[in-house]
This record gives C-alpha cells, sequence and structure tokens, in this order.
C-alpha cells in the first residue's frame, strides 16, 4: 500500500469546495469526501492500488478517532480473497449478420468462468423468454425483451428457461420502458468478481449478455420485423411476436482471469455497559467503487463521489465526534468492499463475523443517499419489518423529515445495498433514500442524477449539492445511531414480516 501521508499529498487534483460550507461538522465530513473521492483514490476498485490507499486513510482515521482495531488477528482488516474474471475490450469483437456491435456501447457481457469465447450461432427472438414461447432453440442464442416490472417473466425465469431449452447464448435487450432507473450506456467494464471457492452461476455455460435498444434495427435485420414497434410493445407489457433473425451472431472474446485480495475496514467503539456488551450495532457503508472504466464525455475514472465515499467519510466524522466515547452498546464501524461487485464485502462479514454472530443486534448502512435537493422526505429501507423502523420514524419526525417505503420496489433497491445481507441472516437492519414527492422538482434531480451521474464518472466531487440537506441527514444519523445504541431494548423484528428468516 502507498504510505498514508503520499496519498494525502496527492489528493489535490480536484479543488476543494469546503469554502462554500459554513456548518463545520459538515465541512468536515466534506473535506474527507474529497479525500477520498479525489483522483489520487483511482475510483477505489475493488482489489486495486487505489483501494488500498483509501483502505488505509479510513483505518488512519478510526485509530485516530479512539476507535480499535476489529478487522482479522487484531488489525484494522478483514481480508477477502477473490477471483476476477473480464472481458477486455481490446481483443473483443462481436457482430451480428457482419455487423458490429460496440462493446460497451452497444452490447456488454456479463463473464463467468465457463462462457464460451468464441461463439458463431444463428439468433432467435422470443420475446419476454418464458418457458412456453421458447420452442426449439437449441444451440441459438435467444433475444429476450428484459422486462423489469411485475406481471412478466422475472430476469431469473428467462435465464433458467433459455438454460434448459439448451440454447448456448442469451442476449437481453434493455428495457427503455423502465423509465425509474433506466439503463447506463456506456457500461463501465464486463467484469465479474467472486469469492475464491464460490459456486459457479446454474447458467455458467451460457453467453450472458445485455443489449443496447438503439442496436436492436442492426441486430434484427432482414426479419421483417419493425424494430421501433417491437420495443413500443415490450415497454408496454404487451404481446411480443417469436421470429427467427436471419444474421448470425459471432463473437470472440478477450477473456482475462486473475486474483485479487481486498479489504473490510473493521473498528469498535466499546460499550459501556457491560450488561449490553454482546449486542454490537454495526454501522456500514461501502469503501469500493468503480475505478477506471470505459470514458464517458472523455472521463474514464469513476470517482464514486456519493456512491458511497460520501458515507464512509460520515462514518469516519460520527467516529470523530465520539473522541473514543463509547455508547452504551458496543459500535462496529464497518467499511466494505467490494459492494459494487455483488455485496462482496458485507456478504463476507456476515458469514466471518469478527465478534460472535450472536452478538450482532442492528445494522445501519449508509448507500443509496443523494443530498441534490431539500431533505423533506425519506425513504427507508424495511420500515415495517423490525423495530429499527419505528425508532428511524420518531428520529426523522423530530427534524421535520417525513418516512415512507419504498415507492419503487421494482427497483429492488432493498437487495441492492450492504444492509441485504444483514437481513438475509436475521439481523434487523434498514438504509435510507432521499425522497422525493412525485412531479417536484427534488424528483427532476432525482431522476437527472440516475441518468447522467450514477455509476459514471460524473458522480464526481464537482457535482451540485444541497449542503443543508446533507446537514440534515448527517444529524439524522448521529442521533439515529444515539438512539440505537443506548436503547435498553435492542432492535427486533416484527411478526409477519415476510423479510424474517426461515428457521
Amino acid at each position: 500500500m502507498m504510505p498514508v501521508l503520499m496519498a494525502l499529498a496527492l489528493a489535490t487534483a480536484t479543488p476543494s469546495r469546503t469554502a462554500e460550507i459554513a456548518d463545520p461538522d459538515t465541512r468536515a465530513w466534506w473535506s474527507l469526501t474529497e479525500t477520498l473521492s479525489d483522483d489520487a483514490m483511482e475510483g477505489r476498485d475493488t482489489g486495486s492500488p487505489g483501494y488500498d490507499r483509501a483502505a488505509r486513510v479510513v483505518a488512519d482515521r478510526f485509530a485516530k478517532a479512539g476507535l480499535r482495531p476489529a478487522g482479522d488477528n487484531g488489525t484494522w482488516f478483514q481480508t477477502l480473497t477473490l477471483d476476477e474474471i473480464a472481458v477486455a475490450k481490446p481483443g473483443t469483437t462481436i457482430q451480428v449478420g457482419g455487423a458490429p456491435l460496440a462493446f460497451l456501447h452497444e452490447i456488454t457481457v456479463r463473464p463467468s468462468p465457463g462462457m464460451p469465447t468464441t461463439l458463431d450461432a444463428p439468433l432467435a427472438f422470443r420475446g419476454y423468454c418464458a418457458a412456453e414461447a421458447l420452442g426449439d432453440v437449441k444451440g441459438k442464442v435467444v433475444l429476450c425483451y428484459g422486462w423489469r416490472r411485475a406481471g412478466l417473466t422475472t430476469a431469473a425465469q428467462r435465464t433458467e428457461a433459455v438454460r434448459r431449452a439448451g440454447a448456448v447464448g442469451m442476449i437481453t435487450i434493455a428495457d427503455p420502458g423502465f423509465t425509474v432507473e433506466p439503463m447506463r450506456w456506456p457500461v463501465a467494464y464486463a467484469r465479474s468478481v467472486t469469492p475464491v471457492g464460490a459456486a459457479a452461476p446454474a447458467d455458467d455455460a451460457l453467453l450472458v449478455a445485455t443489449l443496447n435498444p438503439t442496436a436492436l434495427e442492426r441486430v434484427i435485420a432482414g426479419s421483417g420485423q419493425n424494430a421501433a414497434t417491437v420495443l413500443t410493445t415490450g415497454s408496454a407489457g404487451q404481446a411480443l411476436p417469436s421470429f427467427d433473425v436471419p444474421g448470425r451472431l459471432k463473437a470472440t472474446l478477450a477473456v482475462q482471469r486473475r486474483g485479487l485480495t481486498s479489504a473490510n475496514v473493521l473498528g469498535v467503539l466499546l460499550g459501556t455497559d457491560p450488561a449490553l456488551a454482546g449486542e454490537h450495532i454495526v454501522l456500514s457503508a461501502h469503501l469500493d467503487g468503480y475505478g477506471f472504466g470505459e470514458p464517458v464525455n472523455g472521463d474514464g475514472l469513476y470517482n464514486g463521489a456519493l456512491d458511497d465515499a460520501a458515507y464512509v467519510a460520515l462514518l469516519v466524522t460520527l467516529a470523530d465526534r465520539r473522541h473514543g466515547q463509547g455508547f452504551r452498546r458496543p459500535v462496529i464501524f464497518a467499511a466494505f468492499t467490494g459492494e459494487e461487485k455483488g455485496l462482496l464485502g458485507a456478504r463476507h462479514f456476515v458469514a466471518h463475523p469478527t465478534v460472535p454472530k450472536a452478538s450482532l443486534a442492528a445494522n445501519i448502512n449508509l448507500d443509496q443517499l443523494r443530498p441534490l435537493f431539500p431533505l423533506e422526505l425519506m425513504t427507508v429501507h424495511a420500515l415495517g419489518d423490525t423495530s429499527l423502523g419505528d425508532t428511524v420514524r420518531a428520529v426523522a419526525s423530530g427534524l421535520g423529515i417525513a418516512v415512507q417505503a419504498d415507492p419503487e420496489p421494482e427497483r429492488n433497491l432493498l437487495r441492492r445495498a450492504d444492509h441485504w445481507p444483514f437481513l438475509e441472516i436475521g439481523v434487523p437492519a434498514t438504509g435510507f433514500v432521499f425522497g422525493y414527492r412525485p412531479g417536484t422538482d427534488a424528483e427532476h434531480r432525482y431522476r437527472a442524477w440516475y441518468e447522467t451521474r450514477y455509476h459514471k464518472p460524473q458522480d464526481d466531487l464537482s457535482q451540485p449539492m444541497d449542503w443543508t440537506a446533507a446537514a440534515k441527514f448527517n444529524t439524522f444519523f448521529y442521533r439515529l445511531v444515539e438512539t440505537v445504541a443506548d436503547d435498553a431494548v435492542k432492535p427486533s423484528w416484527k411478526a409477519g414480516s415476510p423479510l424474517t428468516p426461515k428457521p
């Protein structure tokens, strides 16, 4: 790892915005966000030198704040050993009927160990790819409309049906009708990262790809079908035709494999009440980002300022505020790795906790937070499932913040952040999203951020911010942690919650 002082010395590429911020606490929070999001950290990709530099910064700040190491063997770090498989842009070609598809811009691939690296196969469009609609597709690459809402096939159902039918590949057409979170093109890269020894996915032998809908016209050329009509019909969830495509799909994939290590950063603030010493509250945010990827508007460094460096910085800021003074319960501060690669760090922690698993009393996770507009409404994950939801509601109400359950469950945000592995093992957990009222300027800003900055280089330190909203959320977080960590009764599940793990 690069020494921390050298990393900090490099963190000068972007002018500081702290002069914009009046509140000292918010200013301190953003100052560390600038350090973790600076170009010197290279986007903090899992297993990268930039990630390691950022992890060392966080560990040093945890130590300075008075936390104690909570990683492996008395260290600040819990190290994951990982396998990476990537499809490199140089050397990769994908074409249909002799017409090339621009890799990462018009088509991308989900790499897996057993996928074919060369392919020459016929194409068949099969609508939403329900099992009964496939017919004979053995040896073919199947085009499926990527419906993401309720009522038709799910992604898992489509994949399983295509696999069972004997196809050699599946290309999902990204749904332009899913406007609540449109797919972003170009994608950063085509990489899969998994724990060493992890089982291969069921569809390991398939070529699994996603198509930019703007390229559909060329892909189905000569079929007698109109691409615009297919997309309009699919976006509406109406019946789609099944047809074969005259052009064959030919692909050559430049596959690269390597081993990686990457570490969670873990510190603990010891509790003050011996009777509650066996009830740990875990505060988490993910330190990893995307790193270097396909350039967007000339910028190929995905800094990940709001996703999620800012909220690792908030963990540190809370630790700083405590000056080593504990709450009644012990509190673990966790900066997880590998969230962007499949919640890897959080999954590893809950499978191999550095405290007794039975002592994990709750998780409060920081992700999906965007202080782009006034904080008047907050979406709360698992709001009605555990007593944490009641505590969140009470603390938020005291700050004039209304709360709501997720109004867009089809986006599956509940399962896309690091609170989810805790919920899976029965630990009450929650996370937050800045909410908006439909049709407001807040909604416009929220949607625009997902279209132009989410998982893009433009999630950087120069983006518009509402400092008052940021400060308000930070205050909410401080009060919530204090309430949960000092309460005489630990968080519990509510009867009838569909998220309660089955015995």
